[in-house]
């Protein structure tokens, strides 16, 4: 009986580390697609890429497929510190919306710096998306200081 305790414990053990591990993957994913609300490009300078995603309804097709597109592959996007900033009311009249100033469908992909890069009128796939942050400057010297972080 007493061999099975150590045993027991060690599964015990082990389930929680997992799920705990589980639970810190998803915290980043969670917060990586939010509404716009009151938020405003100023708050993302230097910490993030913002992806904004504009329609005049969330049932707008196009809306449903670029999110259905940028779920699936959000991993690529939390890896590049993209944040997806979703905007479906324009009566409301977001401080973002005003700033890029949407009309209709449309996303915006906007460098840390605060710079435009991408400005689509239909959904684009995260692989393009991704291509296009991975050409920046900035994205370059991040992938080359962990690179040399990783050989220390």
């Amino acid at each position: 009986m007493t061999r099975w305790i150590p045993l027991v414990a060690l599964g015990f053990f082990t389930l929680t580390a997992s799920f705990g591990a589980a639970q810190s993957a998803e915290a980043p994913e969670a917060g990586a697609i939010r509404p716009a609300g009151e938020a405003t490009l100023e708050e993302f300078l230097w910490i993030n890429r913002p992806l904004v995603v504009f329609a005049d309804n969330p049932a707008d097709p196009r809306y449903v497929q670029q999110m259905q597109l940028v779920t699936e592959r959000l991993d690529a996007l939390t890896e590049r510190d993209v944040v997806v900033i979703t905007d479906t009311d324009p009566a409301a009249r977001s401080p973002i919306r005003q700033a890029l100033r949407a009309r209709g469908f449309m996303f915006v992909l906007i460098a840390k710096d605060g710079t435009v890069i991408l400005r689509k009128p239909a959904p684009w796939d995260v692989r393009e998306i991704s291509r296009s942050i991975d050409k920046q400057p900035l994205r370059q010297q991040e992938v080359r200081d962990r690179r040399d972080q990783l050989r220390q």
